[in-house]
């Protein structure tokens, strides 16, 4: 009853009331006339069940759910910085659903910050009011290794430099790939070095890290060691890094958002907001409430399919496909303010607007609501444009709905 699935639901009503027999005439379910209940009775039975499935608790449930909302209301009054990272926290093994509460917490004026190698703990934590990322948010970093480095600093204290990092994590199988991703995540940032420069060091110093662990006798003093130099000037001579400058800022926070499933230090669309605010009915947060409510309630409460919609973010990601009549196709996914949003472009709009189907290009897209209980929503293009164009038209559209207004309101005066 809970997929509302009409067609199941009428099969499941005949059962109910008549019963169901297999082939050999062998009574499978007897049903309510066999039973002794007439047609009509069972059928007000069945509407009541029907009608109580579609949300409803039975007391003791009611009153459990009373009580955790009492708490949590609680907790959001009281410590809301500890609330919203513990309930981050329950998402680590998803990171789909932490952009969502990304933007609550900026909402709320929770500030979220970078991970940071001395910093943050494994999980999200919270500083000062604001809400650290931890580093086992970081993907393709393993929680074991995560775990090792941060024993590592709590035993004998912060990572003092990007070297130090690397020699004293050694032993924790800490491998390029890890490296490659925390600096990519941000959690380098601390020493000074720009994240282009870590990216194209990182290889070669950890390649003398190892050799040195590989070759290197206990107790042996080196040459270094016999002239009186300061660590600084011995870890230049051990070590190269190619000074770069920061990369741009869209690969910069592509990278961000790659690793930690959303963008921390900003957004690309962040310049945009007001604008897409005013010119959209429809993002990522709300696709995800879509997809609940069908998934409960078989249908969604307040939008429905083939309703027009328009959006507004950053492709992400292009893939196209021919059709049986050897057109192309595309599926996008672009990136909101808030999330991750599925579209799909037909042949006659994919041969209109292939030439700003463009992975980063920031677009406006209107097109119909797909709702299906079988799949996850999506939106069907049928205009695409650039955001930039969009935006040179808003002062003079802002301008016409304001004029409007007063025009209205001198209408109405009396």
């Amino acid at each position: 009853m809970g997929k509302k699935k009409l067609d199941v639901m009428a099969k499941e009503r005949e059962i109910f009331i008549n019963g169901q027999i297999d082939e050999n005439g062998n009574v499978v379910v007897p049903g309510c006339v066999r039973n002794g209940i007439d047609e009509k009775s069972a059928n007000t039975i069945f509407d009541e069940m029907a009608e109580f499935a579609k949300y409803a608790f039975n007391k003791s449930h009611a009153a459990a759910y009373a009580l955790v909302s009492y708490q949590t209301a609680y907790l959001k009054a009281y410590y809301p910085s500890e609330l919203m990272a513990a309930t981050m926290n329950s998402y680590l093994g998803n990171l789909d659903k932490i952009p969502m509460y990304v933007e609550e917490c900026r909402k709320a004026g929770i500030g979220i910050m970078m991970p940071s190698i001395n910093k943050s703990k494994t999980k999200f934590t919270v500083e000062d009011n604001k809400i650290r990322f931890g580093l086992g948010t970081v993907k393709n970093v393993g929680i074991a290794v995560i775990d090792g480095i941060v024993a590592e600093r709590e035993q004998n204290g912060d990572y003092e430099s990007f070297t130090s990092f690397c020699e004293r994590t050694k032993q924790y199988n800490v491998n390029k790939r890890c490296i490659e991703c925390l600096i990519k995540a941000g959690a380098f940032d601390e020493f000074g070095k720009t994240r282009a420069t870590l990216l194209a060091s990182f290889e070669e110093i950890l390649d003398i890290v190892n050799l040195d662990g590989r070759n290197g006798i206990k107790n042996q003093v080196s040459m270094f060691d016999i002239i009186d130099e300061s660590e600084e000037e011995k870890e230049k001579k051990k070590y190269v890094f190619y000074e770069k400058p920061e990369m741009e800022q869209f690969e910069f926070l592509s990278f961000e958002k790659e690793m930690l499933g959303v963008y921390v230090s900003g957004h690309p669309l962040e310049k945009y907001r007001k604008l897409v605010e005013n010119i959209t009915n429809i993002d990522a947060l709300k696709i995800i409430k879509i997809n609940e409510d069908v998934e409960e309630f078989g249908e969604s409460k307040d939008y429905k399919d083939n309703q027009s919609v328009k959006v507004a973010g950053v492709i992400t990601k292009v893939k196209k496909r021919y059709t049986k009549k050897n057109t192309t196709m595309a599926t996008l996914e672009i990136e909101d303010l808030y999330g991750t949003i599925n579209i799909l472009v037909f042949d006659r709009a994919f041969e209109l607007y292939n030439n700003i189907i463009l992975e980063d290009n920031k677009v406006l897209i209107e097109g119909k609501l797909s709702i299906r209980d079988d799949e996850n929503a999506k939106i069907i293009a049928n205009t695409i444009r650039e955001l930039d164009s969009v935006n040179d038209e808003v002062p003079n559209v802002s301008h016409n709905r304001n004029y409007q207004k007063i025009i209205v309101d001198i209408t109405n005066f009396d």
